[in-house]
């Protein structure tokens, strides 16, 4: 056998319309299927790729992705992610034959952190609405202070100290010229079924992993309780204000990405977590050899950007930021055009 180049059908177990919802993946059957697939199509295993390219989905869990669920993402068409997941599974199923590896992202948190609810409170007892900001101001003012039931499970009984990051958490935030600090809903919450991968994309996946002989690898982010971690690649603070480590850069993925001949990203959302990804991957490459960053393409039609109807909108913000990566020769594509048409990329 060998592996094929060229785009594939769609299996017939694939059901569009599902594609919003959450099931059960029959892996037994879809194993079955997946080898006989890889027979009737000729595709052969993904270690014997000359060419070796990594398909990373950011986060494409039913937080983000499915309707109803904490942090669907929207977009300002309002199914953003849902449309999003359909191209994509698409995508893949279509490109089997070139696709060495999946990785998959997971956004993994816990209530007691930074960016939810609970961890602050004001004078009244109340804790911050979801989706509202906290800027520097507030903190210094003490409009927000962190709230002291949590220090037990996060400072060791140290309430003073845990105060005192937070004020610097919250500084480093505005003098890196970061987002506001977003108190975000409970999402992603380990254990949790908006944790898991969403149902199709899961089987899209399983069905990859089977017929090419390629374990999807999975990235956990976002579990640190003192910091955001947009980015899969680094936290947005990395140490406390007495210059102590509170969480470190994820160079062990970073060098796993880069040893790829091409890394295809999609996944959510497009302002947030695939943004932040890309700038530090970008960050990297520039420091390395500005030449790499052609290896890199935007599934432009696989992310939204993060919408809340009335309350904020970062469409333009994730515009502006795909147009410095395109500037930086990242290459912007859409999960439609054949993978052998695409530039700087050759498929042997």
């Amino acid at each position: 056998m060998v592996t094929t180049t060229k785009q594939l059908p769609i299996p017939s177990f694939f059901k569009p319309q599902k594609v919003g919802e959450v099931w059960r993946v029959p892996y037994q059957e879809r194993a079955a299927q997946a080898k006989a697939w890889a027979q009737q199509h000729n595709i052969e295993s993904a270690a014997k790729d000359r060419t070796r390219i990594c398909l990373l989905a950011i986060d494409i869990q039913n937080t983000f992705c499915i309707p109803e669920f904490e942090l669907f993402v929207g977009g300002r068409s309002g199914t953003g992610a849902v449309d999003d997941t359909l191209r994509l599974c698409e995508f893949i199923y279509r490109n089997l034959g070139v696709i060495t590896q999946i990785a998959s992202t997971m956004d993994t948190h816990t209530a007691m952190q930074i960016f939810h609810p609970v961890f602050w409170i004001n004078d009244a007892g109340e804790h911050p609405s979801p989706n509202s900001t906290i800027s520097l101001d507030d903190v210094e003012r003490g409009v927000w202070k962190v709230n002291p039931a949590v220090t037990d499970n996060l400072a060791k009984a140290d309430y003073l100290e845990l105060q005192q990051y937070a004020l610097h958490y919250v500084k480093q935030l505005s003098e890196h010229s970061k987002y506001l600090l977003t108190v975000w809903p409970y999402h992603s919450m380990l254990g949790g079924i908006g944790h898991a991968l969403v149902s199709a994309v899961e089987e899209a996946a399983f069905f990859h992993n089977i017929v090419r002989n390629s374990q999807t690898h999975f990235e956990i982010k976002g579990d640190n309780p003192l910091t955001e971690n947009y980015s899969v690649l680094q936290p947005e603070v990395l140490e406390d204000s007495n210059g102590r480590s509170i969480a470190q850069k994820n160079t062990r993925f970073l060098e796993k990405l880069l040893d790829f001949d091409a890394i295809i990203i999609a996944g959510q959302a497009k302002s947030h977590c695939v943004a932040w990804t890309i700038e530090d991957l970008l960050t990297d490459i520039k420091a390395r050899d500005p030449n790499l960053a052609k290896k890199v393409y935007l599934l432009e039609d696989c992310t939204s950007p993060v919408v809340v109807p009335n309350v904020v909108d970062f469409t333009e913000q994730a515009d502006a930021a795909f147009e410095r990566f395109a500037k930086a020769g990242m290459h912007i594509v859409k999960s439609t055009e054949a993978i052998a048409n695409w530039p700087d990329l050759q498929i042997n």
